[in-house]
């Protein structure tokens, strides 16, 4: 494994953590976007498993350093944050990923944890030539896809407490209503935050669900999904596990 590095340090776009592939060399671009635990240990493990597929991982520091540990240091921090500044790290931390990539012409894939999730369903829309597939756990967005260039496969729990069905059925219209390729699963008695550390962590879902991850990164699949006639693809509603 490559050293990891702040690629951002003293520059406006802030810090990030930075894995390349095992041998140094760059591998095609996935940005994390973390939950409101912050840029913590277990994002950089993820990261670190992630690269180890072949990837080059990013994760920005959305929080400057700050690791909340209980749910109400989290929602203050974020109701604290300046959502214009998430927005642009994000999009930077984007821009500089895909130059740091393997091919700085092959988009990149987005990796959203909460309201990571949230930000990563937002920067598809936002830069829908550097964002070709998206994938989301427990985060919900309501905005117009239309522009989107992405494949979306999102994973929710059916035991939580901050993200409703209603919320994920709104989630999933708005990106149908775009035509774009979807795939949302659907953990019973999974809670928030169930595929990261912590007292909601469930091994046996988090595993499924990466498990599901591992090959919807992997472009080389893409000749896998039937295309519909308007030169989209179809998949089926949400899937109750």
């Amino acid at each position: 494994m490559s050293d990891e590095v702040s690629p951002f340090t003293q520059r406006p776009a802030g810090e990030a953590f930075l894995v390349d592939p095992p041998g140094g060399t760059g591998g095609p671009g996935v940005l994390v976007l973390h939950s409101w635990w912050g840029l913590n240990d277990w994002t950089q493990t993820f990261c670190r498993r992630v690269a180890k597929l072949g990837y080059t991982v990013v994760a920005p520091d959305l929080f400057d350093g700050v690791q909340p540990v209980t749910e109400a240091e989290g929602k203050a921090v974020l109701e604290a944050s300046q959502p214009d500044d998430l927005s642009g790290l994000v999009m930077s931390s984007a821009h500089t990923l895909r130059v740091m990539a393997s091919d700085t012409a092959q988009p990149i894939a987005v990796i959203g944890f909460s309201m990571g999730a949230s930000l990563a369903f937002w920067i598809s829309a936002r830069l829908p030539d550097v964002v070709d597939r998206t994938i989301c756990f427990y985060g919900t967005q309501s905005i117009d896809f239309d522009d989107a260039n992405a494949k979306f496969q999102g994973h929710f729990g059916d035991d939580d407490h901050l993200v409703s069905e209603e919320d994920r059925v709104v989630t999933e219209s708005f990106l149908r209503l775009g035509g774009q390729d979807t795939k949302f699963f659907v953990y019973p008695g999974a809670k928030q935050w169930f595929f990261e550390a912590g007292n909601n962590f469930d091994e046996q879902q988090a595993e499924l669900a990466w498990s599901r991850m591992v090959p919807f990164l992997d472009r080389s699949q893409d000749d896998t999904h039937q295309t519909s006639a308007d030169g989209g693809h179809t998949e089926p509603a949400s899937e109750q596990e």
